[in-house]
């Protein structure tokens, strides 16, 4: 019986410690599967010696970014320069609409996860922090702070990459970035 009781715990304690590890994974931008943020569909990190400009995103207690959104071009290296102007933390976080909303679910249940992906930046109240980012896609990529409550009180903005023809490209759906 006790040998029965033991392989029991052990099995419990055994699945615990991976919900929590894949808790950790999933709060770091690592989603299940192996795989992270979808550089293929929103860029990858840009290297700041190639940056061909800097813009300065302010985020504050008002659940806001500004500017919520701006215009690139695809191939682009920008500098986000993003300062924390409120009294709680802030963060900028770049990817596709869906990411931001799973990332944003596992957030709420751990809402002290910190971050260390470079499509993202945490930054604390009066502070300023950076990402510097290459558009290789053109196309609508969005932007979100994912501290509990922000994104649901929309704080959230986009990127919009216009392509070699200097028009962003239409989604794969045919609706383009029109809106309803």
């Amino acid at each position: 019986m006790k040998t029965q009781h033991t392989r029991t715990a052990g099995i419990a304690i055994a699945a615990l410690s991976m919900a929590l590890m894949s808790s950790t994974v999933l709060a770091s931008g690592k989603h299940a599967g192996g795989h992270g943020h979808d550089d293929e569909a929103i860029g990858k990190p840009g290297v700041a010696a190639k940056a061909s400009r800097t813009v300065q995103i302010d985020m504050t207690d008002a659940m806001r970014f500004s500017p919520s959104s701006l215009n690139v071009k695809q191939g682009e290296t920008v500098r986000f320069v993003v300062k924390n102007s409120g009294k709680v933390k802030h963060e900028m976080v770049l990817g596709t609409e869906k990411e931001l909303k799973e990332h944003y679910e596992v957030m709420k249940k751990n809402p002290e996860m910190e971050h260390a992906d470079e499509n993202m930046v945490t930054v604390a109240p009066g502070k300023t922090g950076e990402i510097v980012w290459q558009f290789t896609k053109a196309g609508k990529i969005d932007f979100a702070c994912l501290q509990p409550g922000h994104y649901d009180a929309g704080m959230k903005g986009a990127v919009n990459v216009a392509g070699a023809s200097g028009v962003a490209a239409k989604k794969a759906d045919g609706h383009g970035d029109h809106k309803h």
